[in-house]
């Protein structure tokens, strides 16, 4: 399932023939699907993705190194935001670095989510940004359907507050992840239309400048009900070219 989602991600960040990469899509979500039901068999909760959305609240210029620092710590909540890394980080996806390539994990402890931190501040430092604009985060929103029924099964109390915690395997939630990335890449080839964009925000949507990327996650430890849809944030920080 990893190796699926590596492709995945270089599927979804490279710039090969349209048509040749969706006939990859097809097959690639169709093996991923077939996860999903299997392990929806064994008792994984049955989150399923219904659409993504932009807004006035998808793209943050990072203009320092400090700031990349500090957006890398709030989305693996460690250092100054350690006390968001309540039970349901488990849940979270982040991307690290095996060598020079991508992978994609969830963290049991907050070891393994500093040793990516570490990671990715060692990358960010070999691509040299500029922060004169050419570091971007970009945050969509991910709205999930799930029966009424097994919502209900899935409430718990957490220090005293009423909220949700989704039993989900490895495979299923990593089959998640890969279905928010081809809902990313499909967007850009949709040419949406977002009010107040600028150009340049309309040219990352289309990732028509978008370059390296430097850190991926998708939080799904923090969840908000928007109509009758559960939504978490699909974060993504890249040097724009």
């Amino acid at each position: 399932m990893s190796e699926i989602l590596v492709a995945a991600f270089l599927y979804f960040w490279t710039r090969c023939p349209e048509a040749g990469r969706r006939n990859i899509q097809m097959e690639s979500m169709r093996d991923i699907n077939r996860v999903m039901e299997r392990e929806i068999a064994k008792g994984s909760c049955p989150l399923k993705l219904d659409h993504i959305e932009f807004g006035d609240y998808s793209y943050q210029e990072i203009t320092s190194k400090e700031k990349l620092l500090e957006v890398l710590s709030y989305l693996l909540r460690i250092g100054d935001f350690k006390q968001y890394a309540g039970k349901t980080i488990l849940n979270n996806v982040y991307m690290d670095l095996r060598g020079k390539k991508p992978v994609f994990k969830r963290t049991k402890t907050a070891m393994e989510r500093n040793n990516i931190f570490a990671t990715i501040r060692r990358y960010a430092k070999k691509l040299k940004p500029q922060y004169n604009g050419d570091v971007y985060l970009e945050t969509v929103r991910c709205y999930f359907d799930i029966p009424q029924e097994n919502l209900e099964k899935c409430r718990y109390t957490y220090q005293g507050n009423e909220t949700y915690a989704f039993l989900m395997s490895d495979k299923y939630i990593m089959a998640l992840y890969t279905h928010c990335l081809v809902a990313r890449k499909e967007a850009a080839i949709q040419g949406i239309q977002i009010d107040g964009f600028t150009e340049k925000e309309y040219g990352m949507v289309r990732l028509e400048n978008v370059g390296d990327v430097l850190f991926q996650a998708l939080l799904l430890d923090y969840i908000k009900f928007e109509d009758g849809k559960i939504c978490v944030e699909f974060c993504t920080c890249f040097l724009v070219e």
